[in-house]
């Protein structure tokens, strides 16, 4: 008995790796029609246009026989076909963006590509790479369906700085392409007009390539033809919209006929037919053009006795006279000849013996692999616990050195069951640095799980230094860092779980339960720049965030403002003025002046805070998908809409109708301090956040009665006039009393927080 089963698990393995092996027959189209286009295959569900030879008009494939041999065109966007596959892909050839600047004249060329919006063909997120080449270039990739943009940057001052076949930003960059995209938008964010660099680099290029197809060469920076060129893109297409389960309940147009079955893809929505193990063919169509049964037999000639064909399968026996299972195994035939049997009972007392003997040393090596198992989870959590600094961290706990008292080392089996084993339903939200999951501890409390990409091990006695810092700051504007684990292969640092989301949900997204009004939106903006000041100024030590943003700022219950994501900031000496780290942050809030110099100063988070401001005040986002290239940055939008008076124009008109048009002057004004290219002329976030409180606390004492409206057009006049803020504190509030304010009347929270 065990011998037959031993025989009977081989024989299903040998099976298995050979039908792998098998290799596909040729794509089939519909019967009577076109097959080929020049050098490429047609199979169905695409076609040439003639009646019912492709399944859609998405999958119309035009034949141009105006070229030698013919070239096969998608008719959905006009891209030359390389090669169709039935495991759902093509390869099309692909254009690149471009924005070319001539120095001597001053003009500029441009191209911005787009494709696939509204169709069933997607681009690919695991075989294509998002590449932008020049040497002042930010590639922007702005997804329509997703109304989101992402994008790399690559910088370089000379073409020596750049190195052949490396696309690591400098010269060249790449990044990968998000899940679901079909149209998209390609274009450039504008920061100069490429003056500095177009001696050795007149062009910015952007273009989709398939991974590995495109090696960067340093003669493209200079070259102006290489716009001209076109790379292979690989486009996953499915049929429909519908899922597998939604498609089979329409039986009149599932597209999956017989001996086939349905898979739904990772990449967007539809499904996908493919043909059952065993047979092979086009997976689409009837009859003698679908999936077809293989003939093993015949193919692969697994037996070496009698072998029956089946259907999506095949036996072995043995002939008459032999006895066995009769698959082949190398030279053994899998027959023996009767007369050399052992006896009945023999054969039965050695089957138990060997299935007895076998299901042992299956308990033994369970138990043996268990124990192993265990002892590995131990030394590899001790191992990342010394990798990650945890011993580190110890010492600094057991001396006191960092005042530690409240702050929790969490193990890592129970962040797994607070999580739910790190359950996707559990995500609160994905970051450049990592995902944040919602947790519930042993003891009831509610928290925030965020779980790193990566750390790098060259500054660990940093991290662990800055851990102990940012985990005795007690601001109640700031998120309370509670504990971390160090067991695992990257850290997991453990927030306070802050319950009604971002402040950029709150701005850009209508909920008419909780009004955003200006009272509410002046006291959120006071709140941020308190808790910013006291990073700045006031900690232990000097912090700065480094990516100061409308969704790094969560809002609590009472809709209290709350700064987090502490992924990229850095904590300096009292007497250092500026980081010089690799360029870091958000597209649209990035400081340029850092992103020129890569000297980060408090002055970057200043601007920054200046751009969640103009989020405040317009309601608008940082970047935007739509409108004309100018009203796509905020910032430029809104600083020319100062320098032409135009302010009240772009204010949002939720907060026109209750918000003090003295007051809405002078946030903006402020916020146009915040954002002043020389971050020299910026004030500090202290100043910000003293004038926010003094703006707060003087209202009602500033422009009475029915001169309001003239003393509001007073203000917007003269923001245009002067960046002297000293000047407009007096002028354009001559009728107020106003009490100084102190500094413990705008930080009240650094004596007593909570």
């Amino acid at each position: 008995m065990g011998i037959h089963c031993m025989f009977k698990e081989l024989a299903l393995f040998t099976v298995t790796l050979t039908l792998i092996a098998t290799p596909p027959v040729a794509a089939q189209a519909e019967a009577g029609c076109q097959s080929r286009c020049g050098n490429i295959s047609i199979p169905y569900p695409f076609g040439t246009g003639s009646a019912g030879c492709n399944i859609s008009s998405s999958f119309f494939i035009r034949c141009d026989t105006t070229f030698n041999p013919p070239k096969a065109v998608l008719d959905t966007g006009n891209h030359e076909i390389l090669h169709i596959s039935l495991d759902g892909y093509l390869r099309i050839q692909n254009s690149a963006s471009y924005d070319c600047y001539n120095s001597t004249s001053g003009a500029r060329s441009s191209y911005f590509e787009s494709g696939f919006p509204g169709t069933d063909f997607h681009i690919s997120n695991t075989r294509n790479k998002l590449t932008a080449i020049g040497c002042d270039t930010d590639a922007v990739f702005s997804i329509q369906q997703k109304s989101y943009t992402t994008g790399c940057t690559t910088f370089c001052y000379d073409v020596a700085d750049a190195i052949n076949g490396s696309c690591s930003g400098i010269g060249c960059c790449q990044m990968s392409v998000p899940k679901g995209v079909g149209g998209y938008y390609l274009n450039f964010e504008l920061r100069g007009n490429n003056s500095n660099v177009s001696s050795f680099n007149p062009c910015s290029y952007g273009f989709l390539v398939e991974d590995g197809a495109y090696s960067f060469s340093l003669t493209d920076l200079n070259s102006e033809n290489f716009g001209d060129q076109r790379f292979p893109v690989i486009l996953d297409w499915t049929i429909g919209s519908r899922t597998c389960r939604e498609a089979q309940m329409d039986a009149q147009n599932y597209a999956c006929k017989q001996h086939t079955t349905c898979k739904d893809p990772e990449n967007g929505p539809g499904y996908l037919c493919m043909c059952l193990p065993g047979f092979q063919g086009n997976p689409y169509l009837s009859d003698a053009n679908g999936c077809q049964d293989i003939d093993e037999c015949e193919t692969l000639k697994p037996c070496g006795g009698i072998c029956h064909n089946l259907p999506g399968s095949y036996n072995c026996s043995c002939p008459e006279g032999f006895v066995g299972l009769g698959w082949k195994n190398g030279t053994f035939t899998g027959c023996i000849p009767q007369d050399r049997r052992s006896s009945t009972v023999d054969a039965v007392v050695l089957g138990i013996c060997i299935g007895l003997g076998f299901l042992f040393l299956l308990v033994g090596v369970w138990f043996l692999y268990k124990k192993l198992e265990r002892r590995k989870n131990i030394k590899q959590k001790e191992k990342f616990f010394k990798k990650n600094g945890g011993l580190l961290l110890q010492k600094k706990s057991s001396s006191n050195e960092g005042g530690l008292d409240n702050f929790k080392l969490f193990g890592s089996k129970e962040l797994e069951t607070a999580t739910d084993q790190y359950n996707e339903n559990r995500i609160l939200g994905r970051g450049g640095q990592g995902m944040v999951y919602k947790g519930m501890l042993q003891d009831g409390r509610i928290v925030a799980v965020k779980k790193s990409k990566s750390v790098n091990e060259e500054h660990l006695e940093q991290f662990i230094n800055e851990i102990v810092i940012l985990s005795q700051i007690d601001h109640r504007n700031v998120v309370k860092l509670l504990g971390c684990c160090l067991e695992t292969e990257v850290p997991l640092l453990v927030y306070e779980f802050i319950p009604n989301g971002t402040l950029s949900h709150f701005i850009h997204d209508q909920n008419e339960e909780y009004p955003r009004s200006w009272n509410m939106r002046l006291r959120i903006a006071a709140e941020v720049a308190s808790a910013i000041s006291y990073l700045h100024s006031s900690a232990s030590v000097p912090i700065y965030h480094r990516d100061i943003k409308s969704s790094n700022i969560l809002l609590d219950e009472k809709f209290r403002a709350k700064v987090a994501d502490f992924g990229t900031s850095r904590s300096v000496s009292i007497d250092q003025t500026h980081l010089t780290t690799q360029v870091l942050g958000t597209f649209g809030y990035l400081d340029p002046e850092y992103f020129q110099s890569s000297q980060f100063t408090e002055k970057s988070d200043v601007y920054s805070f200046g751009v969640v401001l103009v989020e405040l005040l317009t309601g608008q986002k940082a970047i935007s998908t739509i409108g004309s290239q100018e009203k796509r940055g905020l910032v430029s939008y809104f600083m020319s809409s100062m320098e032409e008076n135009n302010l009240m124009d772009i204010i949002d008109a939720e907060i026109v109708k209750d918000g003090e048009r003295g007051e809405l002057a002078a946030v903006a004004h402020l916020a146009k301090r915040c954002l002043n290219f020389d971050g020299r002329l910026r004030p500090t976030m202290k100043e910000v956040a003293m004038e926010l409180e003094r703006i707060r606390t003087s209202r009602g004492d500033c422009i009475p009665g029915t001169d309001q409206p003239k003393q509001a057009e007073f203000v917007v006049r003269k923001l245009s006039e002067s960046w002297d803020f000293t000047s407009f504190s007096r002028e354009g509030y001559t009728n107020c009393s106003i009490t100084s304010t102190t500094e413990s009347d705008v930080h009240p929270l650094m004596l007593d927080t909570v």
